[in-house]
């Protein structure tokens, strides 16, 4: 148990202050309370969040989010990919060390977080308010390993909810309208119909691609960072073997043809990595200008667009949300079905109509 003690000062007179034993055995030493009340109630908060396994000491809590967050940041560098490490370095610099840098760990409150998201909110995207609240709640989680603080003020939190995208689907004509339009129309039937994403396409090696079985091994992609290209693999439920249909199989076999099995696929003509170009001069954007002047009803579309595409096709087609979730390569079909809720089907009336049947048979 304890101890409360008093003691003097030249300014503010009479004081109390409160001795115990933390937990690994050392003692602690809190002061500054002006009532023997206040020091006793203390000590019994300190001896109950021992006996809980809560004990937080005042000095750890004392750390600035500045401190917490530089050392969180070094640790997890080597643990994200180069471009989402570039994102989350981003969204400290940029947002979370201006605000709460200066902040001791221990004296965030939950509505001050909230507060805080509500005005992020209300001048960036869904996007950034969001890894920025998650970068928060990052370095809160790890104090809480240390006995820094007891709960994770950032956690739970509601932030402005993404807005529905307006997703562009062309129809199979469109696509080859498209490509035929295009100055890669091989590269654009295969977006179109396999759903890869930019990055992953055009990482693509001749090793990933198998020709007999018609199967896209996804291992890696490329992002732009700073305006460098940056070669990475993809995120572990990101990795997967996707199936193209046999009318690509001439695209994809002179693709590959010639090249050796670390070639990539498809590359710009000074053997980088190839772009879309410009949103409005590049090649895609052009591309894009010639197939939409003959059809009124073709929207203006981007590569992801594509990508869309591939997902609305293989809908029409009868895949079910289980086979898109793993071609796009979504975390879980909760994120495929949030998107493409609408594309599916409503099989109310094919279930009653399959039990109609069953009952028929077995009565």
């Amino acid at each position: 148990m304890g101890t409360v003690k008093s003691y003097s000062t030249k300014t503010k007179g009479r004081l109390y202050e409160v001795w115990y034993t933390k937990p690994d055995g050392t003692r602690g030493h809190d002061r500054g309370f002006k009532l023997k009340r206040d020091a006793e109630a203390h000590l019994s908060v300190v001896e109950v969040s021992k006996l809980k396994g809560a004990f937080v000491d005042r000095a750890d809590a004392r750390a600035t989010v500045g401190e917490l967050g530089t050392d969180w940041l070094e640790r997890h560098k080597a643990k994200l990919l180069q471009s989402s490490f570039h994102s989350v370095e981003s969204a400290w610099r940029v947002h979370v060390e201006p605000k709460w840098g200066s902040y001791p760990i221990g004296g965030i409150t939950k509505r001050e977080i909230q507060t805080w998201l509500n005005e992020l909110g209300e001048r960036r995207s869904h996007t950034t308010v969001a890894r920025a609240r998650d970068l928060l709640a990052g370095i809160f989680d790890d104090a809480i390993e240390d006995n820094r603080v007891i709960k994770n003020p950032a956690r739970g939190l509601a932030i402005k909810k993404k807005p529905i995208p307006d997703e562009v689907f062309l129809t199979h004509t469109q696509v080859e309208v498209l490509a035929t339009s295009s100055r890669y129309p091989d590269l654009v039937r295969f977006l179109a119909y396999t759903g890869l994403r930019w990055g992953e396409a055009t990482a693509l090696r001749v090793r990933n691609i198998d020709l007999a079985r018609r199967r896209v091994n996804v291992r890696e992609a490329v992002a732009e960072v700073n305006g460098k290209h940056v070669l990475g693999s993809v995120k572990t439920h990101e990795r997967r073997t996707v199936a193209y249909p046999d009318f690509l199989d001439a695209d994809v076999a002179e693709a590959c043809k010639g090249n050796g099995p670390d070639a990539r696929i498809w590359n710009a003509d000074n053997g980088g990595f190839l772009r879309p170009g410009h949103s409005t001069s590049g090649w895609f954007a052009a591309a894009v200008r010639r197939s939409s002047a003959g059809d009124p009803e073709f929207r203006r579309v981007t590569p992801h667009d594509l990508r869309h595409t591939a997902a609305s096709l293989a809908i029409s087609a009868g895949a079910n949300v289980k086979v898109v979730q793993k071609m796009l390569g979504h975390k879980s079909a909760k994120v495929t079905l949030d998107t493409y809720a609408a594309l599916f089907p409503d099989d109310l009336d094919n279930v009653t109509e399959a039990l109609s049947r069953q009952r028929a048979e077995q009565l």
